[in-house]
């Protein structure tokens, strides 16, 4: 059913991958008073007082938009729990892979260069924020699945 609580789960994984075009993951300060900012959608610099984007990474906006778009169809999978648990983990192994994308996208982009807690963004726990939200889910699920199993053997 879909008002189970691993719908809400699924649904804000699925905001959490999302708000990863809001936020920037990191935020690098340069000593001249610019700025550059990592984002989902490419670097963004300021430049004169205006922000530029310098950058873009169109495979990374796409990838964010599939893995985004992939709890949300997880919702819909609800009369086959097994598949949606199969989902589940195939969703946080996706994200984890992204996460190492992400980090691999950092490195090219700044080259060698010492990053201090306040250069990290909002953007780099949502990938972490959407695992556990799916790990919530999966729970849910698996609740689900116990229950039906109680059910069916009471028959």
């Amino acid at each position: 059913m879909l008002q189970r609580v691993q719908t809400i789960w699924l649904f804000f994984s699925t905001a959490a991958i999302f708000g990863l075009f809001l936020f920037p993951y990191l935020q690098v300060y340069n000593p001249d008073g610019s700025s550059r900012a990592l984002k989902i959608t490419g670097i963004q610099e300021s430049v004169g007082g205006q922000i530029v984007q310098t950058e873009a990474f169109l495979a990374l906006t796409i990838a964010t938009v599939i893995l985004g778009l992939l709890p949300f169809i997880t919702i819909f999978l609800f009369k086959n729990r097994n598949q949606q648990i199969k989902m589940c983990y195939l969703i946080i192994a996706l994200i984890l892979g992204f996460s190492f994308w992400l980090v691999q996208v950092a490195k090219q982009a700044l080259g060698v260069i010492n990053l201090q807690t306040e250069n990290y963004g909002l953007g780099v726990i949502l990938p972490s924020l959407s695992v556990f939200f799916v790990i919530l889910a999966l729970r849910g699920i698996r609740k689900d699945e116990k229950l039906i199993k109680s059910a069916d053997r009471l028959r």
